[in-house]
């Protein structure tokens, strides 16, 4: 990051030493069963209610591999440009916690279903956070395999409870090499990757139910030297959280690096009440896996649509170039296209794709009004949009349509209404009462006042009323004057023309006080 700045807090700069960051993205495949058996994937269900036999690791039960958890792996490494391997192998990994009830857990570790390729992202950079810096951060793998249980320590009886809802749930593992320097950049990465996932429908990214969580493996190290020895930070569930982990464990290292310490190869938790990273266990005994060759498992064949054997059943053939021509538009794409075609700033297409069909309801109001396009986002980004924001709401949920938000924005074009009048009429429209712009600007009398005898009468009474702003004024104080037209337009609820107020205020204060009048 430049000047070792981040959004979240500033690493502190060194003139020796710099950050290292490298990712482990564990992402839940968003498929209905698991990946090895036909277990019902929820996140809300009661405790040990998805559990199969295989899940439960009886003896005698075999695994059978899901073919839409393969699909999703395809598709998400042919977005992030990886080679994918039409040959690949499951394996074993040995280790033994309470959660994982065969003790091992199926992975795929001598060859993965897909390597190599890159995550562009972009982040913004700047006082105002509005200036574009293109990243990019080499995949070196993506891996199917299963996820482990849940242990639920009960402190207050000395004991742990397990629950295997999630155990065998499909996870598709994404290494990133360490290529960025610092807790923004890295939390960048974990976004744009979340749009992508959510974008193919290969994964929700819901990181607060843990279907994306992410472990850092940070170091330091001076330019031109092996890199530093690294910690990994585990199990983080949120992009914020990320930043900050990362920051602190970089000041952390250099602080010890500086200091003549050693940096311990240890693997830590981030505590976020404290926003440091704390020691969970050291990696100096290196844990053997013991890893095997899944014996129940074949190797995973992919095809292209001319290399399938004949007489094969297509439910039992994944096709690569299928895929391909299913990957949808990534949000890069759009963000390039919403700025292309519609003419707005680079930092608005992040806001709109960032939120989930916010492109669908900007898109749908452009297309139903004559407002220009960008006049309209101000109305989306802003005013709908932190409407949503205070109510907790999503896109989907918004009470005013992208048709009634067009048919308000046609009438404060059409020059009926005036922009406050038309707030006011946004407020109406959110009570979702069902009458349209139009019926709630006649009903409330609010049409924008045109009658120059009427504001007239207003602009002299907000005279009468404010002797000492209109001795201001005399006395050469200019920016008096924005008041008084500010107290016009409140006694007119917002309907009176701004510019034909100012004039006629103007034009009334530009006479010479007459007999009684404060001077």
């Amino acid at each position: 990051c430049a000047a070792g700045e981040t959004g979240s807090s500033r690493v502190r700069a060194s003139p020796q030493l710099v950050g290292v960051v490298g990712l482990e993205i564990h992402a839940q495949i968003y498929a209905s069963t698991k990946l090895f058996s036909s277990s019902q994937v929820c996140f809300s269900s009661p405790p040990n209610s998805s559990v199969s036999f295989f899940d439960a690791a009886l003896p005698g039960t075999l695994p059978v591999l899901n073919r839409r958890c393969v699909e999703a792996a395809v598709m998400t490494g042919l977005a992030l440009g990886c080679t994918i391997n039409k040959r690949s192998l499951f394996d074993r990994k040995h280790y033994f916690y309470a959660d994982l009830p065969a003790g091992y857990q199926i992975t795929q570790q001598r060859l993965p279903i897909a390597v190599g390729g890159r995550l562009s992202y972009s982040h913004l950079v700047g006082r105002k956070r509005n200036q574009v810096v293109d990243k990019n951060v080499r995949i070196k793998q993506i891996q199917l395999e299963q996820d482990s249980g849940k242990s639920l320590h009960d402190s207050y009886r000395s004991q742990t409870l397990i629950d295997l809802n999630r155990a065998g749930v499909g996870l598709m593992e994404l290494v990133l090499e360490p290529d960025m320097s610092c807790g923004e950049e890295a939390a960048a990465a974990v976004r744009e990757l979340q749009l992508i996932l959510q974008a193919l429908g290969t994964c929700q990214g819901n990181m607060s139910e843990g279907q994306l969580r992410v472990d850092a493996n940070v170091s330091v190290h001076r330019p031109g030297e092996p890199l530093g020895v690294r910690t990994e930070v585990k199990n983080i569930n949120s992009a914020r959280f990320l930043a900050r982990a990362i920051d602190y464990e970089l000041q952390r290292q250099m602080a010890v690096v500086e200091g003549g310490g050693t940096v311990l190869n240890e693997t830590r938790a981030f505590d976020f009440k404290s926003g440091q990273t704390v020691p969970m266990r050291d990696k100096e005994g290196l844990q053997d896996y013991r890893f095997m060759p899944e014996p129940n498992l074949p190797p995973l064949i992919l095809y292209e649509r001319e290399t399938v054997p004949a007489h094969t059943d297509p439910r039992q053939v994944v096709l690569v170039d299928q895929l391909q021509e299913q990957l949808p538009e990534l949000p890069r794409v759009t963000r390039d296209r919403l700025v292309t075609t519609y003419g707005i700033l680079p930092e608005h297409s992040f806001t709109l794709v960032n939120e989930d069909g916010l492109v669908d309801y900007f898109v749908g109001v452009v297309q139903q009004t004559r407002a220009e396009p960008k006049k309209v986002i101000g109305w989306v980004l802003n005013d709908l949009l932190g409407l949503l924001k205070q109510q907790c709401l999503t896109v989907s949920q918004s009470p005013v349509s992208p048709n009634a938000l067009a048919e308000l924005l046609d009438l404060l074009e059409a020059g009926s209404i005036s922009s406050p009048a038309a707030k006011l009429v946004l407020q109406e429209l959110w009570k979702g009462s069902g009458k349209s712009a139009k019926h709630i600007v006649e009903e409330q009398g609010l049409g924008l006042m045109r009658d120059r005898s009427e504001i007239q009468q207003v602009c002299r009474r907000v005279i009468d009323s404010h002797p000492d702003e209109v001795s201001a004024l005399r006395a050469g104080n200019k920016n008096v004057l924005n008041k008084l037209i500010g107290q016009v337009r409140k006694q007119t609820k917002g309907r009176a023309d701004p510019q034909l107020v100012r004039a006629i205020l103007e034009e009334e204060l530009s006479r010479p006080p007459f007999h009684g009048e404060t001077t």
